[in-house]
Parts: structure tokens; C-alpha cells; sequence
């Protein structure tokens, strides 16, 4: 994942560990960092999501015109 909050995951889970000890500024970094990340990660799963469906279409497509050809119309 980029990281655009200039944090590393070894510090993000130092706070989220200790995150009632952290500085404001260290929660809100934190906060960007796991932000981001949902968004990321809600967009790979949107997109892969779309990608499984076109795959199950084109799937069910070949198959249909497969029985067709072998098993004559069912």
C-alpha cells in the first residue's frame, strides 16, 4: 500500500497498541493511514467484485453455446 501519511506500519501499530499514551498528532496520522487504507481496500474489493462477475458471465456464456453444440437445445 502507498503511504502517503509518511507513517510505517511499525508505528501504526505501536499507537494502535498504546493509543491512549499517543499524542494527538500520532492518532491523527494513524487515523490517515487506516483511512486510506479502508478506501484501498474498498476499491480492490469493488473492483475485483466486478471483475468475478464479468468472468461468472463470460463463463455461463461459453458454457450455454458448449451444451448447445454437444447436447442439442436443452
Amino acid at each position: 500500500m502507498e503511504n502517503r501519511t509518511k507513517i510505517t506500519s511499525d508505528e501504526v501499530l505501536s499507537i494502535l497498541k498504546d493509543y491512549r499514551n499517543s499524542s494527538n498528532k500520532d492518532l491523527e496520522k494513524t487515523m490517515d493511514f487506516l483511512n486510506e487504507d479502508f478506501e484501498k481496500t474498498k476499491d480492490l474489493i469493488i473492483k475485483l467484485t466486478n471483475h468475478l462477475d464479468s468472468t461468472k458471465d463470460s463463463y455461463n456464456k461459453l458454457y450455454e453455446e458448449y451444451k448447445k453444440r454437444n447436447y442439442g437445445s436443452i
